[in-house]
């Protein structure tokens, strides 16, 4: 996925109809190709499983993303069936919270999401939350900053975490902040109320 002047950013998406076991094997680390490397044109898989919706509605987010953000408010969220979402835990409620209230070119920090899911001192935890994510990008884990404003850590690298948050328009060393011209029902307004919301169909 690139444009005019930028590099690559390679992102992998397969079914699958089982959990997938976690290894101790290190990922190997992202490497952004030079501009004539992204510029070859990308290969077609095909094969004779059928696609589940689920993979075409990820397809087709993460392609609006990269390619026009302006209309990812009109698509819906692909149903997360990840083991991590099919239990009441804080994780869940963080990663919950912040893939509903936490839009594209907003950021917010550690301690205010630990707010947003019903425990301010829990920031800490919140990082966990956050090196807990199955599905970076789609849960926004990358919009989570330091209160200082400082990017923090990122399961891709904190390069791909500046490439992200500067795709989305922010500055880099911006403090954390509800998205100016996104504050009307921004995440701000749901500091006063901790009440988990969750539509049927997405646990």
């Amino acid at each position: 996925l690139t444009g005019p002047g930028q590099s690559c950013l390679p992102v992998w998406l397969s079914p699958c109809t089982a959990p997938v076991r976690r290894d101790d094997k290190p990922h190997p680390p992202v490497r952004f190709p030079e501009p004539a490397e992204a510029a070859a044109p990308a290969e077609q898989l095909g094969g004779s499983g059928a696609v589940l919706e689920p993979l075409l509605q990820c397809v087709a987010w993460l392609d609006a993303y990269f390619r026009e953000p302006a209309v990812l408010e009109g698509l819906p969220v692909p149903a997360l069936h990840h083991p991590i979402f099919q239990k009441e835990s804080f994780t869940r409620q963080v990663l919950w919270k912040l893939l509903t209230l936490v839009k594209f070119g907003e950021t917010v920090s550690y301690q205010q999401l630990a707010a947003l899911a019903g425990n301010p001192r829990a920031a800490r935890a919140v990082g966990g939350a956050m090196r807990s994510n199955p599905i970076p990008i789609l849960i926004p884990c990358h919009r989570v900053v330091c209160s200082s404003g400082a990017m923090g850590n990122y399961s891709g690298g904190v390069g791909v975490k500046e490439w992200l948050l500067a795709h989305e328009g922010r500055p880099a060393g911006k403090a954390a902040h509800g998205g100016g011209s996104r504050a009307t029902g921004s995440w701000r307004g749901a500091l006063g109320s901790t009440a988990s919301s969750q539509p049927a169909g997405r646990d």
